[in-house]
């Protein structure tokens, strides 16, 4: 024979409380799991970006105030004309992102142009390849002990690319806020 087992309105009616409260706990339990790994997600990431030192975004190393940048003399400022012979990717320090340089080949020499960080001179409207005749304002400096050009701008028949200032404050620095 089954047992049969009869439940009144009342037990039925605190089963169900019961069960509601048993639901309405595990909400809240489940409610701070997501808040604690959310906080522990941030914590991490703020640990990584002090880990790793923060930096303006998108710099690379190219700032007003960095080494490299800081070798643009504009006592030592002079002109040059003459064809592109190729146009390379580099990096011109330790810890920096890739800029951009050239070789031009003058009536005189054939010397290095350093333009900028990659991320702005590509984004210029002006575009610089091998075999276009350019005028060249510039510093003449000294770069792994051989001469070179930090340019300020270039002329390319109308079109006027301009990478830094008379100080020679880079183009760059606020580009962003423009």
């Amino acid at each position: 024979m089954q047992d049969v087992m009869i439940i009144s309105q009342e037990d039925s009616s605190e089963v169900l409380n019961a069960n509601q409260k048993t639901g309405v706990t595990n909400m809240k339990k489940l409610s701070i799991l997501s808040t604690l790994v959310a906080i522990l997600f941030f914590l991490l990431s703020v640990q990584s970006f002090a880990q790793h030192g923060m930096k303006w975004s998108g710099s690379g190393g190219w700032g007003p105030a960095s080494q490299y940048c800081r070798t643009y003399n504009p006592a030592t400022v002079e002109s040059l004309s003459g064809e592109v012979i190729n146009v390379e990717k580099f990096v011109p320090g330790k810890g920096m992102s890739y800029g951009i340089h050239l070789t031009l080949k003058t009536d005189r020499e054939t010397i290095p142009i350093h333009l900028g960080p990659s991320w702005y001179v590509e984004n210029q409207d002006t575009k610089i390849g091998a075999g276009d005749k350019i005028e060249v304002k510039g510093s003449r400096i000294t770069y792994a002990g051989k001469p070179a050009i930090i340019a300020a701008e270039i002329k390319k028949g109308d079109e006027i690319l301009t990478l830094r200032d008379e100080n020679g404050i880079p183009a760059w620095a606020g580009w962003r806020r423009r």
